[in-house]
């Protein structure tokens, strides 16, 4: 990724997208490109918030940690958000742990000059407004998700999540790292996704998953997964 952007380029960020032309134009040059690598620790509960990452390509985590030591994944972020959303509301240090679970890209700006371009009240603001919204639907729905449907389903819309925000049908991904992010046993993943290759919807192999057959897949997910879907895509209209 080159050292500098341009207006001219794309922004494959989609919340930065949504901003006017003249808005981005007073960003970019604050925006710096980053590799966001496997198990990146974009934040740390409890650590001060230094940047907010605006992921490209890839999918972030965003995760409760758990007494016992586990952590359970509450929503993801990919090109159509922002990581650090706790700096807009004011927050020093961050309650969640966020990590980088499929590899990508993205932009990412110095919290303090963050800070200074929302407290504007201007177009970024709106955005980030629509954006906090939408992801708290998705951590709302997610929960209610989790609790009432099945294994299947949740894996389903895993997965279809996954792949809005990864470029292709192919990703990295253990079976070992979703069972920890739907908060089940290893067993049970493994199960589904036995089932999921017979049925063709998938294959897997060496830690990489490829989406076969997304219309089939989408037949197996419950209705969380439109929801949420459309919460994100209406936030930038």
């Amino acid at each position: 990724m080159p050292a500098s952007l341009t207006s001219r380029e794309p922004i494959p960020n989609k919340l930065l997208a949504a901003l006017p032309a003249k808005v981005y134009d007073q960003l970019r040059h604050k925006l710096e490109p980053v590799t966001l690598t496997m198990k990146f620790a974009l934040a740390v509960p409890g650590e001060p918030i230094d940047y907010v990452y605006f992921p490209s390509r890839g999918v972030m985590s965003l995760l409760v940690p758990m007494p016992s030591g586990d952590s359970m994944e509450v929503a993801m972020v990919g090109n159509e958000g922002v990581v650090g959303i706790h700096a807009y509301l004011g927050q020093t240090r961050d309650r969640l742990k966020a990590i980088c679970q499929v590899p990508g890209e993205g932009l990412r700006m110095e919290v303090k000059e963050f800070c200074k371009e929302a407290k504007k009240r201007g177009a970024l603001s709106i955005l980030l407004d629509r954006y906090l919204e939408a992801l708290l639907i998705q951590m709302a729905i997610a929960g209610a998700c989790n609790r009432l449907h099945t294994i299947d389903q949740r894996c389903a819309r895993w997965l279809l999540m996954t792949q809005d925000r990864v470029d292709g049908p192919v990703f990295v991904l253990t079976q070992e790292f979703l069972a920890k992010m739907l908060g089940i046993r290893r067993a049970g993943v493994n199960a589904v996704a036995a089932s999921f290759k017979r049925s063709g919807v998938i294959r897997y192999s060496r830690g990489k998953i490829t989406v076969l057959n997304r219309p089939a897949l989408e037949t197996m997910v419950c209705e969380c997964y439109k929801t949420i879907k459309q919460a994100h895509e209406s936030f930038s209209h």
